[in-house]
């Protein structure tokens, strides 16, 4: 019987290992490919910073390469996710019913979407407008001198925590729809939601300006206020249904 349950669990952990392995074959792939469009997509992210007739720089001689390697990496990464997920998703499906296989997959191709949305709506309003907003501190006495190495991972380390915040929504939903939380619990934590994205804003985005942050934890609260409109809903679907089938009982 024991060597029974240790075959299992060395199966199990074999076809976790088999999810790694493409997991990272995929990324690395990705990030191949995504090498060739490199140029293209630093253009666009490079867009905030020459709209305001700053130049980008490099200091170092490995400096430019080494941030396109990087810059493939991070979108071979986002380019990957969906073999990613789905791999997951195949390595817990054995273990989940028919029901419960056609949430879980409602639920991987939703928060996909909802974290590549994240991404975008961090770069196109929040990034961008940050950028541009933060350059004008130095007055036209001060030129800055902007290295692509650390613009770059800016960029990224800002952008990407928007794409994970972009969950909130989904995962209350859920939540709600387990009846783990409801609109009361919601409103009960408005205050802590408030003291959580300012806190969330200064460890996601470290910056000595009050500013930066301030820009990462506003939407993050504003995320906690649509979450509860969804679980307010969610939990008036609720009464409507339950009152519906006590007329009908």
């Amino acid at each position: 019987m024991l060597e029974e349950k240790d075959q299992t669990m060395m199966e199990h952990l074999e076809e976790l290992r088999r999810v790694l392995i493409i997991s990272l074959v995929a990324t690395v792939v990705m990030a191949g490919v995504c090498w060739f469009f490199s140029d293209k997509i630093l253009e666009i992210i490079l867009q905030p910073v020459l709209a305001t007739g700053n130049k980008m720089h490099y200091i170092g001689i490995m400096e430019a390469l080494m941030t396109k390697v990087k810059l493939s990496f991070f979108l071979g990464f986002l380019t990957a996710l969906p073999v990613t997920l789905w791999q997951f998703w195949s390595f817990i499906m054995p273990a989940l019913r028919k029901t419960e296989k056609i949430y879980f997959t409602i639920f991987v191709v939703v928060s996909y979407l909802f974290f590549i949305a994240g991404i975008l709506f961090s770069f196109y309003t929040v990034f961008s407008i940050g950028v541009k907003y933060l350059l004008h501190f130095g007055g036209e006495e001060l030129l800055p001198m902007l290295t692509i190495g650390n613009y770059v991972s800016f960029a990224m380390m800002f952008i990407l925590p928007f794409g994970v915040v972009f969950e909130l929504p989904l995962a209350v939903f859920i939540l709600a729809q387990l009846g783990v939380i409801d609109y009361q619990w919601m409103v009960k934590k408005r205050k802590m939601a408030i003291l959580f994205s300012v806190v969330a804003g200064a460890v996601l985005v470290p910056s000595p300006d009050i500013i930066t942050p301030l820009m990462m934890a506003t939407p993050i609260y504003l995320l906690f206020e649509l979450s509860a409109s969804i679980v307010k809903l969610v939990d008036w679907l609720k009464r409507r249904k339950a009152k519906k089938k006590a007329l009908e009982g």
